[in-house]
């Protein structure tokens, strides 16, 4: 049988409030490159966000988003972790504390996004 060769993926987080979330990543290094608002909304209801090599889409959940029960971890590569993280903790984003598990030597720490998903900042 034949596989195929997956190229690239994207993740598609739903959350509560497109602005809100399209702000938060900007923190993170990222901006919009494309997005949709419904003829009768005046806010979008689904955006991309890019930063680098680094895509997100982010989109309007149809049920109300429950910050215990977001399943999925999204690693967020930088070049330095500790700047990172100060950065992060000056703009009040509340960063975790950095550990430097076997497989992150130079470190990783949680942010929590505002609909309770979890980035792990790693190095590069």
């Amino acid at each position: 049988m034949a596989e195929i060769q997956t190229k690239r993926l994207v993740a598609m987080a739903f959350v509560a409030d497109v602005p809100r979330s399209v702000a938060f990543y900007k923190h993170l290094g990222f901006s919009v490159a494309n997005s949709f608002t419904p003829p009768d909304a005046e806010v979008p209801s689904w955006a991309w966000l890019e930063s680098d090599g680094a895509h997100l889409m982010v989109a309007r959940a149809s049920e109300p988003v429950v910050p215990e029960q977001q399943a999925v971890l999204f690693y967020l590569y930088v070049e330095d972790v500790t700047s990172a993280r100060e950065t992060l903790a000056q703009a009040g984003l509340n960063p975790g504390p950095i550990t430097t598990p076997f497989y992150a030597p130079r470190g990783e720490f949680r942010l929590v996004d505002p609909d309770g998903y979890c980035l792990m900042i790693t190095h590069v």
